[in-house]
């Protein structure tokens, strides 16, 4: 499973309006509400807020990856959301994020969970890549960007 395969060009907002944690939870969870991507607005919200308060999921270098597991979807699924002013995450490094990625997988089925988040670490660990996203300029850019770098992993 490669993460360009979860995404589409209907999942990728190229500017969040979102100032806060709080709010770009929201506006995450409802891309993946708009692109059909779940059952349950509500029940999404709440896991990726429970989700949240137990650890933040910053993870430094201008990323963020909200997840959770909930029975409000069918498979994993995902959406990217680029912030240009930046994000408080309360990232390790204390550097606002710029990419945020959102995972929400099925409650019984965290084999795709884990894998996903393991290949998000590695992909956004590389600086090139995180400075290819925040400059492309379209959803379809960074659809190819991930492809591209992805199959290197």
């Amino acid at each position: 499973m490669y993460l360009y395969e979860l995404l589409d060009e209907d999942s990728i907002a190229m500017s969040l309006k979102s100032r806060t944690k709080d709010e770009v939870l929201e506006e995450m969870v409802d891309i993946l509400d708009r692109t059909g991507k779940i059952k349950n607005k509500d029940a999404v919200l709440k896991a990726v807020m429970d989700r949240e308060r137990i650890m933040t999921t910053g993870i430094g270098n201008g990323v963020g990856v909200p997840h959770c597991k909930t029975n409000a979807v069918d498979r994993l699924v995902a959406a990217l959301g680029v912030s240009r002013e930046g994000i408080d995450f309360q990232a390790p490094d204390d550097e606002p994020a710029h990419l945020i990625f959102i995972l929400v997988a099925e409650h019984n089925n965290p084999g795709p969970h884990v894998r996903a988040l393991a290949r998000l670490a590695k992909l956004l660990s590389n600086k090139q890549v995180r400075d290819a996203l925040l400059a492309a300029k379209t959803p379809r850019e960074l659809l190819r960007i991930i492809k591209e770098r992805e199959q290197e992993l």
